[in-house]
C-alpha cells in the first residue's frame, strides 16, 4: 500500500509519518519510510536545489520541472521497487504538494502540473492524510526548526494560508483517498486516529 501524507510546513506530518511507519513495523509489516523531494540518490540531489537559497531563485514553471524530474527517480529507485516487494511505502509529500505549492500558489499552473504528473507519474497514493493546521502555529513550528531548508517557508504566512484552504479544497477533489486530519492536537492523539484509519485500509490489527 502507498500513503502519502500532505499539510502545511510545520503541520507536523513529518512526524506522524515515521509514527504510523513505527506502529505498522511493531505490526509486523515491511515499511519504507520516505520523502520528498527526495527519497533516492538523484531526488536528495534536486532537493537541495529547490528547497535551499532565495525565495525567488527559481519560477514556479522550473521547480514544475525539477519536482517531477525528482518524482520520477523516486518512483523507479524506491516506491515503485518496494511496494513490487509488498511493502507498505509511507512518503512524507507527494504530488499533491507539488500541485499546491507550483500549481497553484505562484500561478495557476495546475493543468501543467497534473499533465507532466500523469506522462511521467502516472500514479496516486492510495491513502492520503492531509494534517490540516492553522497557518501562523504551522509557520512558527516551521521556522522554529532552523536548518537550510527555508525557501517556501520564506515566502511567509500569506503563502501557508493560501496552502492551507488549496488542500482542504484538494481533499474534496479527491475524496477516496483523503482524509483530513486535525494536526493541532497533542501528537499521540493524532497517531491515534491515522493508525486506526490506516488499520482499516490494511486491514491490519495492531499487535497486543
Amino acid at each position: 500500500m502507498f500513503i502519502s501524507f500532505e499539510g502545511i510546513d510545520g503541520s507536523g506530518k513529518s512526524t506522524q509519518a515515521r509514527l504510523l511507519a513505527e506502529t505498522l513495523r511493531a505490526g509486523g509489516r515491511e515499511v519504507v519510510l520516505t520523502r520528498e523531494p527526495g527519497g533516492s540518490p538523484g531526488a536528495e540531489e534536486i532537493r537541495r536545489l529547490v528547497l535551499e537559497g532565495d525565495p525567488d531563485r527559481w519560477s514556479a514553471e522550473t521547480e514544475i520541472l525539477l519536482f517531477t524530474a525528482a518524482r520520477r527517480d523516486h518512483m523507479e529507485r524506491t516506491i515503485l521497487p518496494a511496494l513490487t516487494a509488498g511493502k507498505v511505502v509511507i512518503t512524507d509529500r507527494f504530488a499533491d504538494s507539488t500541485r499546491m505549492y507550483q500549481g497553484l500558489s505562484r500561478g495557476d499552473l495546475r493543468a501543467i502540473v497534473d499533465q507532466l504528473h500523469a506522462l511521467m507519474i502516472g500514479r496516486e497514493p492510495d491513502l492520503t492524510f492531509v494534517i490540516d493546521m492553522d497557518p501562523a502555529k504551522g509557520l512558527a513550528r516551521a521556522k522554529g526548526r532552523g536548518g537550510s531548508e527555508e525557501r517556501f517557508e520564506d515566502f511567509g504566512e500569506g503563502l501557508q494560508a493560501r496552502m492551507r484552504a488549496g488542500f482542504l479544497a484538494l481533499a474534496r477533489e479527491f475524496p477516496g483517498r483523503c482524509r483530513v486530519i486535525d494536526g493541532d492536537r497533542p501528537p499521540a492523539a493524532v497517531a491515534a486516529e491515522i493508525a486506526a484509519i490506516a488499520q482499516k485500509s490494511l486491514a491490519w490489527t495492531p499487535a497486543r
